[in-house]
């Protein structure tokens, strides 16, 4: 009996040279409406969808394939003898190959944004493939007959496979089209879901490549991202234009890095080490902020990431240069400062022209049997308390404001010390408070420079509250003018207390920032 392949393709990569070897091997083409058209176009016969099923496609090509001559034909267990008898019976002859992509959804929806009001564009529900699911899965479902064929990259290895189409090779073909289909699947219910926490969830990830290794190197890793990342504003689709390839630990940092750097509108430059900022400034020019960034703390700045929210150029690039760096990303790179920091062989740089955009996502969190899930820290301030007897002046309310948008972006307990628009101590991860302001001061303490900031006011700001009085006693000892917090605390009025004693500006936010 002949053999028998269906073919219903939306994207026709390749499709017309694999066809043409189909029938040449003697295979008989089945095919609907477009994909018929395309190869009677490039002169490979086929049997249109309708010669076989008697019945013409109808609501606009929503309805083809859905139709006991063709799903019974793929369905069909072929040692089973009752099976071939209902074949038999109803005239149906097997389908052995199954060859489907589905309609571009997530091309679709990387143009067309999910609109707010529910109001889901008919181009989107459009392009949401049934018949062509259907296929694929009951294809995958009966693998031990049907080879299911889901991508164009396949096609090579599948002609070459024809005489010896093993199981295994079958079974890896129909794990792939299911996966494919979850994925499909999971795009959609993402796109058409307003409720935050569903009953049931569903994850799209698509691979984008394997990394040279884990968190460590005997760990082995790959990324994956979740939809389209056509104008997305994370580091994902940065373009990476010099370097070797990245680690697990490198995306780690840049996206840490790329979120805090796009809390500034003025020209900014974070430099980050272990996911924590180890400076951060803003400047006059991108030498200015990068220079008040590695002010901060140029020891842990040693194999750090550095973003900056404005175009590199070379007199920037010629300062990074002087040290070793992983990794910079930027919105451009000016041609010299490429030139500059080429020389450097290793230096990763990564060029993303769309900045960080504060939306609703959510944050997903894997633990060893499933996954916790929260909105994502998207807040600053919005209303402010003085709790104190002073009022921080006008500079200290704007060192205040740069403090908090930092400490937002430091693993707790967090403590940041500022002056101007620069960080001057960061204190990231302990157990308790104090230990954090003391690593804080202690990196102030060896600050090279540091003097040149004396004439502007030291404020401090704190993820959340204060426990005790101890911080703010320990704090005023350093001079520190004024303190942002969250308050909270049953002991808040102690921290009040202590500050009135010391002339401290105390600022209470209303909202803290826990990053563990």
């Amino acid at each position: 009996m002949k053999k028998r392949v269906l073919i219903s393709v939306s994207n026709k990569t390749g499709i017309v040279d694999f066809a043409r070897k189909l029938d040449s091997l003697g295979w008989e083409i089945i095919s609907s409406g477009g994909t018929a058209k395309t190869l009677k176009e490039n002169s490979v016969a086929s049997k249109e969808i309708a010669e076989i099923t008697s019945f013409p496609e109808i609501l606009d090509g929503r309805v083809k394939t859905l139709n006991p001559k063709i799903h019974g034909g793929i369905l069909a267990v072929r040692d089973n003898q009752a099976h071939l008898q209902e074949l038999q019976k109803y005239a149906i002859e097997p389908i052995d190959i199954v060859v489907v992509n589905l309609y571009p959804f997530e091309e679709t929806i990387a143009k067309i944004e999910k609109p707010k009001n529910k109001n889901i564009d008919q181009e989107v529900i459009e392009n949401i493939d049934i018949g062509g699911v259907a296929l694929l899965r009951a294809a995958a479902k009966n693998y031990k007959y049907v080879l299911t064929v889901c991508d164009y990259q396949d096609y090579d290895k599948i002609i070459d496979s024809l005489d010896d189409l093993s199981t295994e090779f079958r079974l890896e073909l129909a794990a792939k089209a299911f996966r494919h289909t979850a994925y499909y699947d999971a795009l959609i219910a993402n796109y058409l879901t307003y409720e935050k926490f569903p009953e049931q969830n569903a994850i799209a990830l698509k691979k984008i490549s394997d990394l040279r290794y884990g968190e460590n190197p005997a760990q082995a890793a790959a990324i994956y991202s979740s939809g389209p990342l056509d104008n997305s504003s994370s580091v994902l689709p940065a373009k990476q234009i010099h370097g070797k390839e990245l680690s697990y630990n490198n995306y780690l940092d840049l996206e840490a890095a790329w979120r805090i750097v796009h809390e500034f509108e003025n020209t900014a430059c974070a430099i980050i080490k272990h996911n924590n900022p180890c400076g951060c400034a803003e400047g006059e020019n991108l030498k200015d902020a990068y220079l008040k960034a590695l002010m901060c703390d140029s020891v842990s700045a040693f194999g750090g990431i550095i973003a900056f929210n404005k175009p590199l150029d070379e007199e920037t690039a010629l300062e990074i240069s002087k040290l070793f760096i992983e990794c910079v990303i930027a919105p451009d790179f000016s041609k010299a400062a490429l030139d500059v920091l080429k020389k450097k062989k290793n230096i990763r740089l990564l060029k993303q022209p769309a900045p960080y955009v504060v939306n609703a996502e959510l944050d997903y969190r894997t633990m060893s049997a499933g996954m916790i899930v929260q909105d994502r820290d998207n807040g600053l301030l919005s209303e402010i308390q003085i709790m104190s007897k002073k009022t921080p002046t006008e500079k200290e309310m704007d060192a205040l404001s740069f403090a908090w948008k930092v400490c937002k972006h430091v693993k707790s307990n967090a403590i940041v010390l500022v002056r101007g628009k620069q960080t001057v101590g960061i204190g990231a991860g302990q157990m308790s408070r104090i230990d954090s302001l003391h690593i804080a001061l202690k990196k102030m303490s060896e600050m090279k420079g540091l003097e040149t900031l004396e004439s502007l006011p030291l404020v401090l700001a704190s993820d959340a509250f204060f426990p005790f009085g101890d911080v703010v006693a320990e704090a005023a000892k350093s001079n520190v003018n004024a303190i942002i917090q969250p308050g909270g605390s049953i002991r808040d009025d102690e921290s009040i207390q202590e500050s009135d004693k010391n002339n401290i500006a105390m600022i209470f936010t209303g909202m803290r920032h826990f990053k563990h």
